[in-house]
């Protein structure tokens, strides 16, 4: 073999060596590769995709409330009624200011029947309506109705001076009712006093009724006089289903008118209503 020969071969012979060492390297460097590219992409995976994003809780809601209007106060008792129980001044009627007439209402009647030398009778009425809105912060309408109710039965039966005090329930006078009867002496005279709570649904009704014999006449009967108080409240009770759809002895359907977005949040906490005692004089009709 010349000497040419033999030094191609051992250049062929380096350059096989070189390669084959060099194999096994480059499996290596591949195998790292792919390991550190696994490690890099678990890390850059965020926290949140790994659990799952979580979705806002919903807000809390409660039904609407099932009666979204009032009847005008002053129209809730009809002409015959209002001729019965205060006969000489039927078209007294004055009503109470109210920012929103959908919410809250009022009216007021008084008579006088003067006989001279006789006597005189004195009536005196009032009729309070107050709805309360479905609110989430406050609860459904007619739960508000109901703590309200009960807080004008204990108001009403809770007057300073009042003599001879009963407190009955009301069957067939909304959802729920209370009358509450009393005397109550004044310098003009003995007032019977006749206090009607009801509740229909998410409205509340407060009607009061007195009467007293003045100058020399005779008291009028506490019975007689609570008799009709009952009657009326069942009217008024009557009065606002009907200004809502639907009539006086139905309760509203499943598909309630009121709407539920409403917050009451001025109107739904009011203060209660006056005492009638205040009211139950002849100087107070010219209020």
């Amino acid at each position: 073999m010349s000497e040419g020969t033999m030094q191609r071969a051992v250049k062929r012979l380096n350059r096989a060596v070189v390669c084959a060492a060099a194999v096994p390297v480059m499996f290596l460097a591949a195998a790292c590769s792919s390991g550190s590219g696994s490690s890099d992409g678990a890390a850059e995976t965020p926290a949140g995709d790994a659990k799952g994003s979580t979705s806002a809780s919903a807000s809390p809601t409660v039904q609407a409330a099932a009666y979204g209007k009032l009847p005008e106060a002053c129209k809730a008792l009809s002409g015959k009624t209002l001729g019965e129980l205060v006969p000489k001044g039927a078209k007294s009627g004055k009503g109470g200011t109210s920012s929103d007439v959908s919410t809250r209402g009022s009216c007021s009647w008084n008579s006088l029947d003067n006989n001279g030398v006789k006597g005189s009778q004195f009536r005196w009425l009032n009729v309070s309506l107050l709805r309360f809105e479905s609110d989430p912060s406050r609860g459904a309408g007619d739960k508000q109705a109901g703590a309200y109710y009960q807080k004008q039965v204990r108001d009403a039966g809770s007057v300073t001076g009042a003599k001879n005090s009963k407190s009955q329930p009301l069957s067939g006078t909304g959802d729920e009712a209370t009358a509450i009867r009393y005397d109550l002496k004044k310098k003009e005279g003995t007032f019977k006093q006749q206090t009607v709570v009801a509740r229909v649904e998410n409205v509340v009704v407060t009607l009061d009724y007195n009467g007293a014999g003045l100058a020399g006449d005779g008291a009028p009967d506490a019975a007689e006089l609570a008799k009709d108080a009952e009657k009326a409240a069942r009217e008024v009770v009557a009065a606002v289903a009907e200004a809502n759809g639907h009539s006086g002895a139905s309760k509203p359907g499943k598909s309630p008118s009121g709407s539920a977005s409403g917050s009451p949040s001025k109107q739904a906490s009011p203060s209660a209503s006056k005492s009638p005692a205040k009211s139950a004089s002849p100087s107070a009709s010219k209020n």
